[in-house]
């Protein structure tokens, strides 16, 4: 059975770090790309970085770029987000995401979700 298990969110402080982990499991981990969507109450579910197969490239929104890091663990199964200097507005429900083959930054093509985990951040 294909999981993906997300866990670390939580309520920080403007300028705080935190970091997500997803832990993967019920297929092959590395035929897939992976990435970490957010996605707020009344709004669609946005994209926040990506990573390849092989771990090689990365791939993040402007929005984070310089202030997220995105890396997967072969040996766990499981990728990570770090996200530093945060900001009120990324405050959200953050859901890790696999697909098959190659990255996508689109949420209709993901293959596998995982459940989500709140991050709050308070001014």
């Amino acid at each position: 059975q294909v999981q993906l298990v997300e866990s670390g969110g939580g309520v920080v402080q403007a300028g705080d770090s935190l970091r997500l982990s997803c832990a993967a499991s019920g297929w092959t981990f590395s035929r897939y790309a992976l990435g970490w969507f957010r996605q707020t109450p009344g709004k669609e579910r946005d994209f926040v970085a990506a990573i390849s197969q092989s771990g090689g490239t990365t791939y993040y929104a402007d929005s984070v770029k310089g202030r997220f890091t995105i890396a997967r663990d072969s040996a766990k199964n499981t990728v990570y987000l770090q996200m530093n200097s945060l900001k009120p507005e990324d405050t959200a429900v953050y859901y890790c995401a696999a697909k098959r083959d190659f990255v996508v930054r689109v949420p209709s093509a993901i293959d596998y979700w995982g459940q989500g985990t709140q991050v709050t951040v308070s001014s």
